[in-house]
């Protein structure tokens, strides 16, 4: 594992690492098929490749919690009804297309506890990566 880390095309991980953030923030994209296209090419950068993915997925996602911080706090939407009765808990699903960034906006807007939308944030976005990684062949 630490030979692959090492071995590792440092621009490969970089064009990943840069891919997973912008998918995760307000701007339109996708970073699956960047992920899946560079495991199924060097399959040994699997670990490398899910590692980087989820950082760099969640920065973006707490990138749009932290916009969504700065909002001036007025009356929350009800569209947001979700992410004040399921809290932190509910970025666990911030990985879904379209409504992921809204979620993460959410919780930031409502002032939701930063680690705790990291933490769930990172679980969701992680375990989507690996889902990927799995059926990759």
């Amino acid at each position: 594992m630490a030979t692959a880390m090492l071995s590792a095309d440092p621009a490969l991980l970089a064009g990943l690492a840069t891919s997973a953030f912008l998918a995760a923030t307000l701007l339109p994209g996708g970073s699956e098929v960047t992920f899946a296209a560079l495991i199924a090419l060097q399959p040994e950068l699997t670990l490398p490749a899910l590692l980087t993915a989820t950082i760099a997925n969640t920065a973006g996602g707490m990138s749009t919690y932290a916009l969504g911080r700065l909002l001036p706090r007025k009356e929350i939407a009800p569209r947001v009804d979700a992410v004040r009765r399921w809290g932190s808990v509910a970025l666990v699903m911030s990985w879904v297309p379209l409504i992921g960034d809204a979620l993460c906006a959410a919780a930031g807007s409502l002032r939701l506890n930063a680690l705790a939308c990291l933490a769930w944030m990172a679980l969701g976005k992680g375990l989507r990566y690996a889902a990927i990684a799995w059926v990759v062949p």
